[in-house]
C-alpha cells in the first residue's frame, strides 16, 4: 500500500448520468516498478478498486518472479557455460612451451614450470578475474 498510488477519476464511455456524475474509475500505480492498472468496467468505485488491486498484485508478482528467473538463468548459464564440447578452458602447447587459459585470456610461456606444479600465476590470475566479475555484478 505505501508503494501504491491510487487515482480516482470519472470514467469515460457509455453509462449515462452515473459515468458523468460519479468518480468510479480507478488507476493504481506501483511506484517502484511503475506498473499501472486502470479499471472502469464496474459501476462502483469499490468494485473497480478491488479488480484493479487483484490485477496489479498479479502483475507485480509476475514482474518480480521474472526478475528472479532471469537472475537464476544467468547464474546457471555462467555455471555451465554453453555446454558446447568445443568450449575450452586451458590449452597446453608443448612445442612452444606455452599455456593459455581461454576463460581469462592469460598466456604464459612457462609450460614446464606449470607442469611441475607451480600454478601460482594461473591461480592468482583466476582469483583476480573472479573478484573483478563479482565487483562488476555488485556495481550493477
Amino acid at each position: 500500500p505505501k508503494d501504491l498510488r491510487v487515482d480516482i477519476y470519472h470514467a469515460s464511455g457509455a453509462g449515462g448520468q452515473n459515468v458523468n456524475k460519479v468518480a468510479t474509475a480507478v488507476r493504481i500505480v506501483h511506484l517502484p516498478t511503475n506498473i499501472k492498472v486502470e479499471m472502469q468496467e464496474e459501476r462502483t468505485q469499490q468494485k473497480n478498486r478491488e479488480k484493479a488491486m487483484k490485477i496489479i498484485r498479479a502483475r507485480v508478482a509476475d514482474h518480480f518472479a521474472q526478475i528472479a528467473q532471469d537472475e537464476q538463468d544467468a547464474e546457471r548459464k555462467s555455471t555451465i557455460g554453453t555446454g558446447d564440447r568445443s568450449e575450452r578452458i586451458r590449452t597446453y602447447n608443448f612445442p612452444q612451451n606455452r599455456v593459455t587459459d581461454h576463460r581469462i585470456g592469460l598466456t604464459l610461456q612457462k609450460l614446464d614450470t606449470i607442469l611441475s606444479g607451480k600454478l601460482d600465476e594461473v591461480v592468482d590470475a583466476l582469483v583476480l578475474y573472479d573478484q573483478t566479475q563479482k565487483l562488476e555484478e555488485l556495481n550493477k
